[in-house]
């Protein structure tokens, strides 16, 4: 079952690159959820799934997840990875929005997922989001505040 679970992972993750909204969700189980640990964001079922890869997408329209390591166990497969892209569109976090910077993203990324039935149950995402923040610029003066 492994080497199955594995190729759905793959096959989401190559939906999510080709920005195919219908074909990601298809990916998951009716109630299956994908949380975004970086910001604590939790989409659930059919109607939210897709959010993810419209935001990114819009915020990164060359967004590319280069797959390093995948290991899988029953029916948890767990992914190490880089998000890569540049910042050319809008990025909608739940603070606010930060607006397009033109720099590239290349952040560390680890991914659990739960399968069930050939379907995925539960996304996991931590993305390094210190790591994005910081590449785009955002946490420029950071320094300058730790400093006091």
């Amino acid at each position: 079952m492994a080497p199955r679970n594995e190729e759905i992972v793959r096959r989401a993750y190559q939906t999510a690159e080709e920005k195919d909204i219908a074909g990601f969700v298809g990916c998951f189980t009716d109630d299956g959820t994908f949380t975004d640990e970086s910001i604590e964001v939790t989409y659930v079922g059919t109607n939210e799934l897709g959010k993810t890869v419209e935001i990114y997408g819009a915020a990164f329209p060359d967004m590319h997840r280069e797959l390093f390591q995948m290991y899988s166990s029953g029916d948890i497969v767990v992914v190490q990875l880089a998000l890569q892209g540049t910042h050319l569109g809008p990025l909608e976090l739940p603070k606010g929005v930060v607006p397009p910077t033109g720099k590239r993203m290349n952040a560390p990324c680890c991914d659990v997922f739960e399968l069930t039935n050939g379907k995925i149950k539960r996304f996991d995402c931590y993305p390094s989001g210190t790591v994005v923040l910081t590449q785009l610029g955002v946490l420029a003066n950071l320094d300058a505040v730790l400093q006091h």
